[in-house]
């Protein structure tokens, strides 16, 4: 019965289709060419949009490393409270950025902070044609086309990012309500004000500064963050003692290799999808390899610094000279020649091994060396804008740095760079200063000597990561 309708169905559907043909208008050469404009322009758009949401959703995949490798990196007593962190850090960054980050950072506003569009996405037309500005309070990120909500989540997985930083940093010693006040505020005021100074049409970006996928906006503001908050939180017991500095060693290496390895695949969304579409292939490319350069070279230069001032080359300094050389190459990323990101990461990675020292010296605990790696060198890769930037991949143009110091370009750059450093440095420092003894003195910072000792595992959540390998209490 039903092959009976079959060839009905087909004859009424072609009736259909040729009435329709019928009562269209032909089309002109005009008619033909706003059609083809119009279906290229959507095509455009929605590559674009994919583009944007898969790195974006590579960053968001980011905690993954993150988690891994600090719980790696600190003892075992400590693993769940550590990958609790960051887990609930980007819950609490999706919210704060929602409800306030996102208007302070890319509001119409003054040079400082956005004032419109706050609490939401809100009193924008979202247009998705290629080239139409929103109409509305966003006006920084009208230079790409893709849709508001893609733009926002893109930023989302970057302002939590900034938040992870300062985890590790804080490490094995303070409390887990304390650290989530302190991320929401990080995500929701702090990151996004300084962030609209550079990328939100501020003062910086006024007066020169570039930094194209985030060694300040993003790394530098989290290292600064967890300097600060590991000077006044104090050291862990027992690592500064009267003979000198008490190793305390991670707990599972392995597990840090995987957050590394996923860090680096991670990045290959962070600094290519800055670009935030796919219409220039050879920008994508080149940044992709750039941004891989970085990561190698900060891997060799880690090894071959270590071994030389450690006589063996250490695994942790390795990781974490990969990750150096990833924040290095953050900030010039698009603008710099291969060869140059062969040095700015070779240089992250001597830095790493050097800086690690230095914070043990001033007797800031650091457990996983964030500061050394986000804040030492999201300065480095930031400077390098104004060193290296090259013509022959844009610098100089009417959006981009001019030409850097060791291409000829004279010292112009690296000045505007300096400047910003220096700004968001001050900013950072006052205001984390502010809310981390605002923190010591109502919450508290830190938890009891009994409980560190104990580990926080088991004193802030009730959990074991590893019941039946180890004793409840006064484990390593």
């Amino acid at each position: 019965m039903r092959k009976n309708w079959l060839p009905f169905s087909l004859l009424l559907l072609c009736s259909l289709s040729s009435s329709l043909w019928a009562e269209s208008p032909p089309l002109d050469a005009a008619g033909l060419k706003q059609l083809i404009d119009e279906s290229k322009s959507a095509m455009t758009v929605g590559a674009d949009t994919v583009w944007v949401l898969i790195t974006a959703a590579l960053v968001f995949f980011m905690n993954t490393g993150f988690g891994l490798l600090e719980a790696g990196l600190n003892r075992a007593k400590n693993a769940v409270n550590i990958l609790a962190k960051n887990f609930v850090v980007f819950a609490i960054a999706s919210v704060s950025f929602y409800l306030i980050g996102w208007g302070l950072m890319f509001g119409n506003g003054n040079s400082f902070m956005g004032l419109e569009g706050l609490f939401g996405l809100t009193g924008a037309d979202n247009s998705p044609a290629i080239g139409d500005a929103y109409k509305g309070v966003y006006s920084a990120i009208n230079w790409t086309g893709v849709p508001l909500e893609a733009k926002f989540f893109f930023q989302l997985v970057f302002a939590g990012t900034a938040a992870t930083i300062v985890s590790g940093a804080v490490a094995e010693r303070i409390k887990f309500y304390s650290f989530v006040v302190f991320s929401i505020v990080l995500v929701g005021i702090m990151y996004p004000i300084t962030g609209h100074w550079i990328w939100g049409g501020g003062f910086l970006a006024s007066k020169g500064m570039f930094d194209f996928a985030g060694s300040t906006v993003v790394h530098s503001v989290g290292g600064w963050a967890a300097l600060t908050g590991a000077y006044i939180l104090g050291p862990r017991r027992g690592k500064y003692t009267s003979s000198g500095i008490n190793p305390i060693p991670g707990h599972n290496m392995g597990m840090a290799f995987t957050g590394c390895f996923v860090l680096w695949l991670g990045w290959f969304g962070f600094n290519p999808g800055s670009t935030m579409g796919v219409g220039d292939g050879k920008l994508i490319s080149h940044i992709f390899n750039t941004t891989n350069l970085a990561a190698a070279a900060g891997c060799l230069g880690a090894a071959i610094t270590a071994t030389l001032i450690m006589k063996k080359p250490d695994f942790s300094m390795i990781l974490n000279g990969c990750l150096a050389g990833l924040v290095a190459i953050t900030a010039p990323c698009a603008w710099v020649t291969l060869p140059a990101s062969l040095i700015i990461g070779f240089v992250a990675g001597i830095l790493v091994v050097l800086a690690v020292p230095l914070f043990d010296k001033l007797k800031i605990d650091d457990p996983v060396g964030a500061t050394s790696v986000h804040l030492v060198n999201g300065i480095w890769g930031t400077l390098c804008v104004g060193l290296f930037a090259s013509a022959e991949w844009g610098a100089g143009g009417t959006a981009a740095p001019a030409v850097g110091l060791f291409n000829g370009g004279g010292f112009g750059q690296t000045w505007s760079q300096l400047i910003g450093i220096g700004a968001v440095a001050f900013f950072t420092l006052v205001i984390s200063a502010i809310i981390w003894f605002a923190l010591k003195f109502t919450m508290g910072l830190r938890v009891s000597e009994e409980e560190e000792n104990i580990g926080l595992d088991i004193g802030e959540h009730g959990n074991n990561a590893y019941p039946d390998f180890q004793s409840v209490t006064g484990h390593k």
